[in-house]
């Protein structure tokens, strides 16, 4: 399910991204969509360490 929310905030930061560097005057967006990538950035690094692969026997 966790992967399904990173995948949600990579998609929300894409498009205001695009919105934030197309559209006059909303260069805020472009910088909300940077921090959001980031976050989800942060979030799948922590997913991903935290399932790590396990030692085998």
């Amino acid at each position: 399910m966790s992967t399904v929310w990173i995948l949600v905030l990579l998609l929300a930061a894409v498009v205001l991204g695009f919105i934030g560097a197309l559209a006059k005057g909303l260069f805020y967006l472009l910088v909300v969509a940077v921090v959001v990538f980031v976050a989800a950035l942060v979030l799948a690094g922590a997913r991903v360490r935290r399932t790590g692969r396990r030692p085998t026997r």
